[in-house]
């Protein structure tokens, strides 16, 4: 029953979903004539029984692949299909080059996944943290493909959502056969669902296994020449609507004491990098957006991130990270920040973060990320910060620690998967 009512409820909001998925935006590479694969018409792969990973997009492909790196190693003749759903997740993808064969996933209509297996005869599906889709799951148990979630996390407030629909999630668990989390309290919550205790493992998250690609540190050696060596650069990552107009009037008052300041603006969706522009420009500040073929000058004030899957080349430009998502009350929870610690970057942070708990948390008590609470408080901290170089350095240092810390998540998830990899 509750299976047909979710059915229901797709039909009704898949054009939306659609719509979504194929629009044409700037900076967002267009899926082309590889549309029908989001119905199920997967050309078929290379190789017979490929390990199936779904990554959703930039975040969770980059996540994957110290991992993929790892089964290629282990099991070399093995062959790993790799599906995500948005077209910036499949650019990513094809920087994996042979490693992997990409396709894009098909929406969560039983006869679109089925199309897809046929094609594609998965030995098993590893999904990357919680894409759980519950026509796709049922489907691929029905199969007997067994399917494993890597990198689990799952919010309190997650967690007191499903609660309250506990048949829906019952529906979705039935069909899983091992849930990998990153924390205790994910492994908790996953229980409290009503998981059985033999089919969850903590194994950390996979995140601090990352290692920054050789490509992001050379392009952004190359930025940050282009910006200017000598001057003060932050950079404020994957901001929401509400946080831009704080992060610069934080810039503006940084400008008053540090005038050659540069901040490097990323928004987080495509479609509001227009906007964001308008928004510097409004305020005087003088604006060049990435796109453009204008020459960044030392008059240059704002510079703005608007193409896709640059922001570890970004970051590494900068000298202090601002992680965004994290002004707006309870809307977003924060943004991971272990991209900017990996790169050794002093990092900023709104007081908003219940998505990352812990990791802000290892975080801050490592010194390694201060919590600013208003503009003011932004401003006050990048001055600090720009004025007292070995403050800075030693920041990015303990940012850096907390990484090395936790490594170890790649092996451990490695060593859960092995009979499902070899079966």
């Amino acid at each position: 029953m509750i299976q047909t009512l979710y059915s229901i409820v797709l039909v009704i909001l898949s054009p939306l979903l659609l719509c979504t998925l194929l629009k044409s935006k700037q900076g967002k590479p267009s899926v082309g004539a590889r549309w029908k694969e989001y119905f199920g018409f997967t050309p078929k792969v290379k190789n017979t029984n490929p390990i199936w990973i779904h990554t959703v997009s930039v975040g969770e492909t980059i996540a994957a692949t110290p991992l993929i790196k790892a089964i290629k190693n282990k099991f070399p003749e093995q062959s790993i299909l790799l599906t995500t759903t948005t077209t910036t997740g499949a650019e990513q993808a094809e920087r994996l080059g042979d490693l992997v064969e990409h396709r894009y996933m098909p929406i969560d209509f039983a006869w679109c996944v089925r199309g897809f297996l046929k094609n594609t005869k998965p030995k098993c599906m590893l999904i990357m943290e919680t894409e759980l889709w519950p026509n796709t799951l049922h489907t691929v148990a029905k199969a007997n493909i067994p399917v494993s979630v890597l990198n689990a996390r799952l919010s309190e407030r997650s967690c007191s959502r499903y609660q309250k629909l506990q048949g829906f999630f019952s529906l979705i668990s039935s069909n899983l056969d091992q849930v990998l989390c990153q924390h205790r309290e994910d492994a908790q919550r996953f229980q409290r669902l009503g998981l059985a205790s033999n089919k969850v493992t903590i194994t950390g998250s996979l995140k601090f296994d990352m290692s920054v690609p050789e490509f992001n540190s050379e392009q952004g050696i190359l930025l940050r020449e282009e910006l200017g060596n000598e001057r003060p650069i932050w950079v404020a990552a994957s901001t929401h609507s509400g946080e831009d107009e704080q992060l610069l009037k934080a810039h503006q008052i940084l400008l008053s004491a540090i005038p050659n300041a540069l901040l490097i603006i990323v928004p987080r969706h495509p479609e509001r990098f227009k906007a964001v522009s308008k928004l510097a420009l409004e305020r005087n500040l003088h604006t060049i957006s990435r796109s453009s073929t204008h020459t960044v000058s030392a008059n240059t004030q704002v510079y703005l991130g608007d193409t896709m899957g640059e922001m570890l080349t970004l970051i590494s430009a900068s000298d202090i990270c601002f992680m965004a998502g994290s002004l707006v009350g309870d809307k977003v929870g924060g943004h991971n920040m272990l991209e900017p610690a990996a790169l050794g970057k002093p990092i900023l942070n709104g007081p908003s973060y219940f998505n990352f708990t812990d990791i802000t948390k290892q975080l801050i008590d490592e010194k390694g990320l201060l919590i600013c609470k208003s503009s003011e408080e932004i401003a006050g901290q990048l001055i600090n910060l720009f004025n007292d170089e070995a403050l800075r350095l030693e920041m990015g240092k303990n940012a850096s620690k907390v990484v090395s810390r936790n490594q170890g998540a790649v092996q451990k998830t490695l060593d859960a998967l092995s009979a499902v990899i070899s079966r």
